[in-house]
């Protein structure tokens, strides 16, 4: 039974835990209100980044299977965040640029319902945000990224791989390689002056800290534009 159930769950999480509201008094905006609340708003749009920050890559691990799910979560390829999250962002950029970096993007703006698919797989609050409270990826304020060489592209070396769940994945994890350490400090450092704070268990996620008021949505990306 308890298969059965999570099977559920994982195969229709928009229907198990979005609406109910009885069971689940979590506010989750749909695009109709989601629209509604921008005209009242208009900071709380959710601004393609891809577009807003030329010159920036995106590696979208949840469009691909190349995540820890092993599933395709996204349809799309594509990045989202809200307004001040996406000026300070592109702020942030024009710093790295300066050291002759560049941001890569896995993921911003996440879907409600996959935030319920991920803790069904994993139910582990350090790693995956609780459908209980949602998360600041569903509120558009979170962002999950590396740097890469401004030439090259290529990823600068950091402590682990996207999404791990080993220890040398937290942020103040000890560093024993000094390039390691020197990107790992240069991404926290950076991104701090912009409004970002990294999460304690993952050196690439970092969460923009002035996101009062901001609501939990469940629109999908091919919804946005």
């Amino acid at each position: 039974m308890k298969l059965l159930i999570a099977t559920i769950c994982l195969g229709f999480p928009f229907l198990s835990l979005v609406s109910q509201p009885k069971e689940n008094k979590l506010n989750v905006l749909d695009r109709k209100t989601y629209e509604l609340s921008i005209q009242k708003n208009p900071n709380k749009e959710l601004i393609n980044l891809g577009k807003k920050i030329p010159g920036i890559t995106l590696d979208i691990k949840y469009a691909t299977p190349d995540n820890f799910t092993k599933q395709v979560i996204y349809k799309e390829a594509k990045a989202f965040a809200r307004k001040p999250v996406a000026d300070a962002l592109a702020r942030a950029e024009l710093e790295f640029l300066q050291l002759g970096y560049s941001i890569k993007i896995f993921d911003a703006y996440r879907p409600y319902a996959a935030t319920v698919k991920f803790f069904e797989i994993v139910g582990d609050t350090r790693y995956v945000a609780s459908p209980k409270n949602g998360s600041r990826h569903n509120k558009g304020c979170a962002i999950d990224l590396t740097l890469v060489d401004q030439k090259t592209k290529k990823e600068l070396i950091m402590p682990t791989e996207y999404d791990s769940f080993r220890k040398e994945a937290w942020a103040e994890a000890s560093v024993s390689d000094p390039e390691i350490l020197k990107n790992r400090t240069t991404l926290i450092q950076v991104l701090s002056k912009y409004g970002f704070r990294v999460n304690k268990t993952e050196w690439w996620h970092y969460d923009y800290l002035d996101c009062a008021g901001f609501e939990v949505l469940d629109i999908p990306f091919e919804e946005l534009e």
